[in-house]
């Protein structure tokens, strides 16, 4: 939520500007003064003027969005000066595409070893359960669940 500053401490927006900070200002809920970077940010990438244009043309229930939106991209900006959001977004981007290859190669193994596990254990025939591999472990051997291959 969009705090409001006290009488006696400007908001961040009129320090760094070094004027004084009214009962209306525009910049005041969204700059409190304890985070004065948050201003430097966005006046250094889109400047002053055309914060309090964009804050005053969109409706008041949108500024603080707007604020957070634009405080985002100023600090990217700041990072990476050629893409800034866009950068990161593609790096997110490359990261899911990675960790959704090594997700699918991962579930292609569990499903290569559930079917090999499958493969080295044959019905039971007339005489009770055998065994193709003598090294396989019959299914819950000593109530423990899990086979033991050294394949």
């Amino acid at each position: 939520m969009a705090s409001s500053s006290h009488p006696s401490a400007p908001c961040a927006a009129c320090k760094f500007l070094r004027r004084k900070c009214i009962q209306g200002c525009v910049f005041s809920p969204y700059f409190p003064p304890e985070d004065p970077t948050k201003f430097a940010n966005v006046h250094k990438i889109f400047g002053a003027s055309n914060v309090s244009k964009l804050l005053n043309e969109i409706a008041p229930h949108q500024r603080e969005d707007a604020v957070n939106s634009l405080a985002y991209e100023a600090e990217a900006r700041l990072k990476d000066p050629v893409y800034g959001c866009v950068g990161a977004i593609s790096v997110l981007q490359r990261q899911v595409l990675r960790l959704q290859k090594e997700l699918d190669a991962t579930n292609a193994d569990l499903i290569r070893f559930s079917s090999n596990q499958n493969t080295l254990m044959t019905p039971s025939s007339s005489s009770g359960s055998s065994l193709q591999n003598p090294h396989v472990l019959p299914p819950h051997y000593g109530n423990y669940s899990w086979n033991y291959n050294p394949n």
